[in-house]
């Protein structure tokens, strides 16, 4: 069984997001649902989840590479992210 949690995502805006509100990202598996993601996140770090909020990035436009061989179309990768919320008074402590 694939994990569902891939890695947290640690950026500037994210962790101002976890110091306002309480919200951690993850990258998380692309055929996860919002039920499934929340499970797991309880399951792994123990905490009460309020929401669970999802984006899918990539997929657009491909990129035009200039190569010895001639020209290479690469498509973007495309990936899923997920911004929990968790309940009031909880963290998760992502750097253990």
């Amino acid at each position: 069984m694939k994990s569902i949690i891939k890695k947290p995502i640690i950026t500037e805006k994210a962790t101002e997001a976890t110091e306002k509100s309480n919200s951690f990202s993850f990258v998380v598996e692309r055929t996860a649902n919002k039920l499934e993601i929340k499970s797991a996140v309880e399951k792994m770090y123990g905490v009460n989840v309020v929401n669970v909020r999802t984006l899918t990035y990539g997929g657009g436009k491909s990129s035009t590479k200039f190569t010895n061989r001639g020209v290479v179309e690469q498509p973007s990768k495309v990936w899923k992210k997920a911004i929990i919320t968790v309940a009031a008074g909880e963290t998760i402590d992502l750097f253990n």
